[in-house]
């Protein structure tokens, strides 16, 4: 198998164990509380919210050390260590039991950090600069095709129950917990690649004296290193504004993720089909959030291609002889030739070419997308405002916090199955505009040192998300869309000041670490 053959099934096995993985768990977390209410009936006493409070605390707390634990251990024990924490999460609603429950949780927590922390590192030791946009690709599109298969064996295995017995309870986690063992194990089948053009390794004789100077640091002296850097990140205008940002995709991963499965089992006047449509509300979440992965995959494809072509232009005609790159290869990162110019000419050169032929970078998203980012989150934003504004009329205000035996209360409209789950499908919708514009915007400004930008990303909104879990043991519906129509309307605002300003500094010819 050629090297790059390896790469590819390297990524391909990644992306199927944590498809098995997250369809365990994803479903169970979509049914936790639900099953939950039916267990309070008995001895056990507990919440579903508050186990995901703990699991999203712990996470935030814990991607602290992790990077250090990583490189230790090594990806591939790291993530399967974590996934039998996975599968032993899971496994405690078998026979569940408050002390195991809520214990499971705090070590699920640990192992999500540990889990996400190494399939980065994973990733990029299996990519070159010329493949990462696919890998990833390929990746999320799988990880997200978990949301199907877990629900879809809800649907039909709950349909026309009102109640879920212990036979239903444990033969539904009893095969939830196998395959996320499945998952785990496949974990062994990915192959160490050849060490050569991975991402992040330059050609130069240079740049590799680096990195074997970097390499022989101490494990400690990086993780010290990688904290201060996230610190002194955290304070700037630019993170503090898309840390609002961040907030509401927690505050709103909470709500499509836990808390509106819940509320669309609870409500009595869908009938015998209520237990059911909790699994076709996480399929059409799910078709929401690759709809819009595989649309903007396919314009960032044609999109890069035509930009590195402009850019190449600009070197080709001012400054030729700076850089060597092939331009019939249509893999070559634009993000690469860009740092060629910007390296390899002064400010005064910089400015010339970035305003010749209709303005190299942005003068093509003039031509091809005026607002750069801008509009994705638009229409995200827009998406969940519609959805939240129909969840609010369908939906009685106590559906988060009924009791065992569901609710009875009247909605301001006759409640209807079909825009439950009309606004699940916007609800995955919305919340793949905000996460995949984040990434991108992060991986752009922060694009020579991004580890610790993403760090506060998964701190910032983990943090969010744990407090948006305890809270919804106590607010009735009104109010938690409430809060997330706040944060969603600031946080729309910020980012767009943060994409404003990234555009006019690189348009006058400045680095983005100056904003």
């Amino acid at each position: 198998m050629s090297p790059e053959s390896k790469k590819l099934f390297n990524i391909i096995i990644l992306g199927v164990a944590f498809m098995f993985m997250f369809t365990a768990f994803q479903t169970c977390g979509n049914v936790a509380q639900t099953v939950i209410r039916s267990l309070n009936s008995t001895d056990f006493h507990g919440s579903g919210y508050t186990s995901m409070a703990i699991i999203y605390g712990v996470f935030s707390a814990s991607n602290l050390i992790t990077p250090s634990v990583v490189a230790i251990v090594g990806p591939q024990l790291s993530m399967f260590a974590s996934g039998l924490f996975y599968s032993m999460y899971i496994a405690v609603f078998i026979q569940p039991f408050p002390w195991s429950f809520y214990t499971a949780s705090v070590f699920i927590g640990i192992a999500a950090a540990v889990l996400w922390t190494a399939q980065g590192n994973c990733l990029t030791i299996n990519s070159d600069e010329h493949t990462i946009g696919r890998n990833s690709g390929i990746f999320w599109a799988l990880l997200q095709s978990s949301l199907f298969f877990g629900n879809l064996y809800i649907y039909f295995a709950w349909q026309g129950k009102t109640q879920i017995s212990e036979s239903d309870r444990r033969t539904v986690f009893i095969a939830l917990t196998v395959i996320s063992l499945v998952g785990t194990v496949l974990f062994f089948l990915i192959r160490k690649p050849d060490s050569e053009n991975i991402l992040g390794e330059d050609e130069s004789s240079d740049d590799q004296d680096m990195e074997v100077n970097e390499s022989a640091q101490n494990n400690l002296t990086k993780a010290v290193d990688a904290f201060k850097k996230s610190f002194k990140l955290c304070v700037t205008k630019e993170m503090l504004l898309l840390s609002i940002t961040t907030a509401y995709t927690g505050l709103e991963l909470t709500f499509f993720s836990g808390v509106y499965g819940t509320c669309i089992g609870a409500i009595n006047k869908f009938g015998a089909e209520e237990k059911s449509l909790i699994g076709l509300s996480g399929i059409f979440i799910g078709i929401g959030e690759i709809l819009v992965t595989l649309i903007q995959q396919r314009f960032v494809q044609h999109l890069q291609y035509t930009e590195y072509c402009v850019i190449y232009e600009e070197l080709q005609q001012r400054f030729i002889g700076i850089c060597h790159v092939n331009k019939t290869d249509k893999n070559i990162c634009p993000r690469r030739a860009y740092i060629l110019l910007r390296k390899n000419t002064d400010n005064k050169n910089r400015r010339l070419c970035m305003s010749g032929s209709g303005g190299s970078l942005f003068g093509l998203l003039s031509k091809n997308n005026r607002f750069g980012r801008n509009p994705v989150v638009l229409l995200g934003i827009l998406v969940h405002f519609i959805a939240f504004y129909l969840i609010f009329l369908n939906m009685p205000g106590d559906a988060p916090i009924a009791p065992v035996k569901g609710t009875d209360s009247s909605a301001y409209i006759k409640s209807s199955k079909e825009v439950a789950i009309l606004c699940s499908f916007l609800l995955g919708l919305g919340d793949s505009c905000f996460n995949t514009q984040l990434l991108s915007i992060l991986g752009f400004l922060y694009s020579e040192d991004s580890a610790p930008a993403f760090a506060i990303f998964k701190f910032v909104q983990s943090i969010c998300a744990a407090v948006a879990f305890f809270y919804s043991n106590y607010l009735l519906l009104h109010w938690q869309l409430l809060v997330m129509v706040i944060f969603g309307f600031f946080g729309t605002i910020s980012f767009f000041t943060v994409e404003w300003e990234a555009a006019a500094f690189v348009a006058r010819g400045s680095d983005y670490r100056s904003i």
